[in-house]
């Protein structure tokens, strides 16, 4: 028996199970529009009501290798007992939830959990006024609460990557996907413009885990896709939500962005039901072995990745008819 006819036999025995949706990512990834009754007119009906409560509890600034300062704020959840991240570009983007005065904490206190402004230098004291520059932050006396103003507090309109974890993109070199790739360049971009936001949800293999990724991985090389091998594993095409990043986003302050994404389902979960954060712009994502540029993942996987992408999950990507140097 051929190894065509081996890989036939599994699909034919494995049973596609269309999972319960419950979000409106998971009901445009699976073809469905929420409502049943096929109009695609299922709106903002199924995205959650209320957000995860976020707390931010560590802020740090992070030289990088790349030249541009980060500051890496760590969020705590009433959602999950994940620990989801926020890259920062630019000091004066401030956490609401971590830099709201507490009761009875020092100055120290704060400057350890990173609520300061300006930056920090061996002997400082103070953490709402920085010696070196004058800047200093103000608070409301009853609440305890960041006075936003323009000169301590950053409100401009702000490039942003809502970015889900990818252990084998990121870290195992892996040419199936482009999210190192991905990841990479917004940083890029948002260590040009000086200010921006990548929001890291701890959601790795589109919200199923590491080990059922792997497994996902085995039947891709069977001959699924990346939705069918998700489907064939009993999980929804795409299992993530994206209310937690939307929370981080409101806590920074961050109501208006510009998003960098291919993905248009990304942008109605990001902004949710009451519009909490506005996306004024889609910025895409091209990748970069389409356009020309260094670093690019190119791989036969990547392009059935790319292309299940747009072909099955409608995402607003087109590759070039004839790619650059060609």
């Amino acid at each position: 028996m051929t190894h065509e006819h081996i890989t036939q036999d599994i699909f034919e025995t494995m049973p596609i199970i269309s999972p319960t949706v419950s979000n409106e990512e998971q009901a445009r990834a699976l073809g469905l529009d929420g409502d049943g009754d096929g109009d695609g007119n299922s709106s903002l009906r199924l995205l959650p009501d209320v957000l995860p409560a976020v707390q931010c509890i560590a802020r740090a600034r992070i030289p990088t290798t790349q030249g541009p300062e980060i500051f890496l704020h760590l969020y705590s959840n009433d959602m999950d007992k994940k620990e989801h991240l926020a890259i920062v570009f630019g000091e004066d983007v401030r956490s609401r939830s971590l830099y709201r005065r507490r009761a009875g904490e020092t100055q120290a206190d704060r400057m350890i959990r990173g609520a300061y402004v300006g930056k920090l230098t061996p002997g400082r004291r103070d953490a709402d006024r920085d010696a070196a520059t004058g800047a200093a932050l103000r608070f409301d006396e009853a609440t305890g609460d960041l006075v936003v103003e323009a000169g301590t507090t950053w409100t401009q309109p702000t490039l942003v990557r809502i970015h889900s974890e990818c252990y084998t993109g990121e870290t195992a070199w892996s040419a199936r996907c482009d999210c190192g790739e991905q990841f990479d360049e917004a940083g890029r971009l948002m260590g040009l413009e000086g200010h921006g936001c990548i929001v890291y949800l701890r959601q790795e293999g589109r919200g199923i885990g590491l080990g059922e990724k792997l497994k996902a991985y085995n039947l891709q090389d069977l001959g699924a896709d990346t939705v069918q091998a998700n489907l064939l594993l009993r999980h929804p095409a795409d299992k993530r939500s994206f209310g937690m990043a939307t929370a981080i986003l409101v806590d920074l302050g961050l109501a208006d962005i510009r998003l960098l994404t291919n993905n248009p389902d990304k942008i109605i979960a990001v902004e949710g039901k009451r519009r909490l954060v506005h996306v004024r712009e889609r910025v895409p994502m091209v990748p970069l072995a389409w356009t020309g540029g260094t670093g690019g993942v190119s791989s036969r996987e990547v392009e059935g990745y790319l292309r299940t992408k747009v072909e099955k999950m409608g995402h607003l990507l087109s590759k070039p008819a004839v790619r650059t140097g060609e």
